[in-house]
């Protein structure tokens, strides 16, 4: 962990937002033609993975906190993640279709 000028570590920096939350697998159904096994950032998705896509303003390997599924890195673009939403992956179609669409209060590191 870095430390500041007074030898103490660094806190991370928080910006908290309301997001409208989706959830998405790598079937072909969710991720059409990419769905290749590797994220827009080259993470190649292994079973069991936790993650998230979010809007090219937030960047690659950004922490983000979500409720419900944890603390996670954004790896991944979509074509419909815009603005103040995020989907979050699953390894099945049915735990992304279990997942719904929520609107959170999402912790975004800065």
């Amino acid at each position: 962990m870095q430390q500041n000028n007074a030898g103490g570590p660094i806190e991370p920096v928080y910006e908290t937002r309301e997001m409208r939350v989706t959830a998405y697998c790598p079937c072909e159904k969710c991720c059409e033609e990419w769905a290749d096994g590797i994220t827009a950032s080259g993470h190649v998705i292994k079973k069991g993975d936790k993650f998230c896509a979010a809007d090219k303003s937030i960047a690659f390997g950004t922490a983000v906190n979500i409720p419900g599924y944890g603390e996670v890195l954004i790896l991944d673009r979509g074509g419909l993640i815009k603005g103040d939403r995020l989907d979050v992956y699953f390894d099945t179609h049915q735990e992304a279709i279990s997942w719904g669409v929520k609107h959170l209060k999402v912790r975004i590191e800065q």
